[in-house]
């Protein structure tokens, strides 16, 4: 599904308290778990080893690591919205809270949910507190609950 669009921060301040979008399913596989190993050198056997997973594991198989699916927001944002504006640039300026409710098995699907709590200004532009749920396809439980700050430069 095409990114939601936002004409500018009229429009934005207008979607305060209200959830903007969700994003397309996107699949967590044993492959970009093992790059996301190489990469980040967190080569855990939970993630890595299929066998051990499959008999040691309460999950029957391995899972991604958390910081995979924190790492993958801006991605699943991507494809959720887009503010159209005058703006030189937008930055990520971090977290206020992370949580990994529930693991992320390899092969599952995950999605984003993004709630626009607040958005302030500060000099030379606005910063957006996010309030992020990111799903797991079938489970009740989500597999991670962040409050997310971004900010957008004119």
């Amino acid at each position: 599904m095409p990114p939601r669009i936002i004409d500018g921060l009229t429009e934005l301040k207008t979607l305060i308290g209200q959830e903007v979008g969700v994003s397309d399913w996107f699949e967590i596989s044993q492959p970009l778990i093992n790059a996301f190993a190489d990469v980040s050198r967190d080569r855990q056997w939970i993630h890595l080893d299929m066998e051990r997973a499959a008999h040691e594991s309460p999950y029957g198989t391995t899972i991604a690591h958390g910081f995979l699916t924190l790492s993958l927001l801006t991605h699943l944002f991507s494809q959720t919205f887009q503010v159209k504006g005058e703006f030189q640039r937008a930055i990520n300026y971090g977290f206020n809270r992370v949580r990994f409710p529930a693991p992320v098995p390899a092969g599952s699907r995950i999605r984003a949910h993004a709630v626009l709590q607040a958005l302030e200004d500060i000099p030379g532009g606005v910063q957006l507190t996010w309030q992020v749920t990111v799903e797991r396809e079938g489970d009740p439980k989500p597999a991670l609950v962040a409050e997310w700050i971004g900010r957008l430069y004119h």
